[in-house]
């Protein structure tokens, strides 16, 4: 980073490194002033932008007194956010228990930081991000993916082809984690017959810190220098490799790092052998295998996302002896006992099972909306078969999303005019959201079309950007959006691509869709976008066939494709759109939460009733697809669908939006009440600040509580 600033604003480096800033608008008006188009150029990357600034526009904001009235807020509210002071949680807990590590294989911060695949990262981040908006004493844990997450890049024919490209270090908002006796913290890894080595990377956010680790280091055999490269990358055997040092190595960090946290708290099964290394540390000290099993229960919480067997990680065991070999050591009288922890049989035969691993290892369990909390006490009820079904160990907290995060410019801007100062430390009073039956329908409509003006923008200088820098055909320029409305009613369809997602099935009857489409009077156009994983052959094919409909003359260029879907990308699509289509297979999503997003910046839900929107629509707030099959005939179900879909456009969503009223004004006074009525309804159900504090009253508190010491560690 550039490091002749003048001293006057001496700290730019340090609140472009602290990734507090991507949640408040007084910390990005200092790089919105300093420098706007290069703010655009770097896709809002501060440190990029440091790097690339002229000295001579800094000297000169240093003695702007208007930019150093910004600037200086900006520090204040740093300096106020990373003390803390004055929290919910010192509210909540006056004498505070230690710290909460929470453990997760990808988390979503900023597209600057691209070590996240999809919508488990995104809560991840969205976590982190409340803890800290909250108070809470928490450190998260994970991999510093020197390569991330891959590049899409569409050829001219709707392949997808994945791009790696290497994390430049001096661009990332990354610092080395420095131990308290002043070395860069590098923790060793027992793996098979070796030691691995990984590096700890440090990421601010306020309060909030996250340790990421690195095993790329000049120490370690080329083989092992590429474990940590890239997220969800390699075989079985790789995977298992990532999750015992993300595990063992992760807690060493914590140690090494002088954390001693009192509730470990485990985002889905990957990080399930942190039990194994605390397992140990208590029985070197003298604990018996039981005791210490219990007391890692008793301290654990775990959180499961995936309602589908075939989604949790299970690996042979001679697997799993080969490369924990290393550490059992004189830990081996105990290695059938921990061995039997994650035994299970998903179907096809015993396995190690790293979600049964959790579970066995956890007091605290939960899953991520109540229909995902059924669906996991029904998969795994063979695990519990003496226990009645109404007491097994499995609760639901729903997730919910970040709201400084994800809502939109213009929906702050209208919520700061009626609502006042400090409306936003109150989003999960439902109260508060009653007030939006005060704002007039004309300005919730204005609202709602710079928000579409928005994301049209970005479409155009994405394209525009894409023909100049990499020369790309017609078809992609087409496939990208060229043949867009801005004032049509637009249907945002964004998210991984995979199949029991159904990104198809929109087109099961390709010929009433482009009726729906290109009604001259009341046109209707849908946004893609997603990634498929780079092992998913069939959802290539499924995006594949999606790129191609985009290009069908039969569609008349009301479909489009928007590559390499990112934070960056998302942020314009939930807040621009009209309506979130979702139509997973249900139960088959978890939870789901670019609906969350979508409903916040008033853009109502159109979704099978699967996930949150089982609990979240109340039949004036969105659409619910709902149709009669049988259950166990999957083409029946499609169909059904499909044409259940089809019904609600032609007859609900598509005359709501389009029947204006004719005092001159034009407004679509009922599509406006569902605008209205989706955030209202969902914003303080649906928020993360809800969900956080609901972590703490039932998991985080009740843990800390019953763990005997605040630190598992005996000095």
């Amino acid at each position: 980073m550039l490091v002749n600033i003048p001293e006057r604003i001496k700290r730019l480096p340090e609140l472009a490194t602290d990734l507090w800033w991507t949640w408040n608008p007084q910390a990005r008006e200092v790089f919105r002033r300093l420098d706007y188009p290069l703010w655009r150029q770097t896709a809002h990357n501060p440190v990029l932008m440091l790097r690339n600034v002229s000295p001579e526009l800094l000297e000169a904001s240093a003695r702007d007194e208007h930019f150093v009235a910004v600037y200086d807020a900006a520090m204040d509210a740093l300096d106020g956010a990373r003390a803390a002071r004055d929290t919910w949680w010192q509210h909540r807990f006056s004498d505070s228990p230690g710290p909460i590590a929470y453990f997760s294989a990808e988390f979503a911060l900023h597209q600057s930081l691209p070590i996240y695949a999809g919508g488990l990262g995104v809560l991840a981040g969205d976590h982190c991000k409340e803890a800290a908006d909250l108070g809470l004493p928490f450190v998260g844990i994970g991999f510093m993916y020197p390569q991330g997450y891959f590049r899409q890049r569409m050829t001219n024919d709707g392949w997808q082809e994945e791009r790696y490209e290497r994390i430049s270090w001096t661009d990332a908002p990354i610092e080395t984690a420095i131990t308290p006796d002043g070395r860069p913290c590098v923790v060793a890894v027992p793996l098979g017959d070796r030691t691995v080595l990984a590096a700890v990377w440090r990421v601010r956010l306020g309060r909030v810190k996250l340790l990421l680790l690195d095993t790329d280091l000049a120490e370690n055999a080329p083989w092992d220098r590429e474990l940590s490269a890239r997220l969800y990358g390699g075989d079985r055997e790789t995977r298992i490799q990532q999750e015992i040092i993300l595990g063992i190595g992760g807690v060493r960090a914590l140690r090494q790092m002088g954390i001693a946290p009192t509730v470990f708290h485990l985002n889905e099964g990957h990080a399930a052998f942190v039990a194994l290394q605390r397992i140990r540390e208590m029985i070197e000290q003298g604990r018996s295998f039981g005791d210490a099993l219990e007391e890692v229960k008793r301290s654990t919480v775990f959180t499961t996302h995936t309602p589908a067997p075939a989604g949790h990680d299970a690996f042979p065991f001679q697997l799993v002896e080969k490369h924990l070999a290393g550490t059992w050591g004189d830990f081996g009288e105990h290695r059938q006992n921990f061995l039997a922890l994650g035994q299970y049989d998903n179907g096809g035969g015993s396995q190690f099972n790293m979600t049964a691993l959790a579970l066995r290892t956890s007091s605290f369990v939960n899953g991520v909306s109540a229909l995902h909390g059924e669906v996991t006490r029904s998969m795994w009820r063979p695990m519990w078969p003496d226990t009645p079904s109404d007491q097994l160990p499995v609760r639901s907290i729903t997730n919910g999303v970040h709201v400084p995060t994800w809502m939109g410019g213009p929906v702050f801007a209208l919520l700061d005019h009626h609502f006042g100062p400090g409306w936003l430390d109150r989003v999960d009073d439902p109260e508060l959201w009653e007030r939006l039956n005060d704002i007039p329908d004309a300005e919730i409509w204005q609202m709602r079309q710079a928000l579409r003006q928005d994301l049209f923008s970005f479409i155009r200088e994405r394209m525009r950007s894409r023909f100049a820098q990499e020369y790309v055909g017609q078809s992609r320029i087409v496939s990208a959006g060229a043949m867009l409305d801005p004032e049509a009613l637009t249907l945002g369809y964004a998210r991984r691509f995979t199949a029991y997602k159904r990104p198809e099935m929109i087109f099961h009857d390709a010929d009433r869709l482009a009726r729906i489409l290109n009604n001259i009077d009341r046109p209707v156009q849908i946004v893609f976008a997603g990634k498929a994983h780079p092992a998913d052959e069939p959802a290539k094919h499924n995006l594949q066939r999606v790129f191609k409909h985009a290009l069908d003359p039969k569609f008349g260029g009301r479909l489009a494709f928007i590559d390499d879907y990112d934070m960056h990308v998302a942020h314009y699509l939930v807040q621009g759109c009209d309506v979130w289509l979702n139509n997973p297979r249900k139960p088959l999503e978890a939870s789901g939460t670019s609906g969350m997003k979508a409903s916040l910046n008033g853009v109502p839900h159109l979704s099978i009733g699967d996930g949150w929107w089982a609990e979240g629509y109340n039949g004036r707030n969105g659409w619910l697809i709902e149709s009669q099959a049988n259950p166990d005939d999957h083409a029946a179900i499609d169909a059904a669908d499909a044409n259940a879909l089809y019904e609600l456009l032609e007859n609900e969503v598509v005359p709501a939006f389009y029947d204006r009223d004719r005092g001159g004004r034009g407004l679509p006074r009922r599509w406006i009440s569902v605008v209205r009525e989706a955030m209202r309804s969902n914003i303080p159900r649906f928020s993360t600040r809800r969900m956080v504090k609901q972590y703490v009253t039932e998991m985080y508190g009740p843990a800390a509580a019953q763990s005997k010491t605040i630190s598992d560690v005996r000095s």
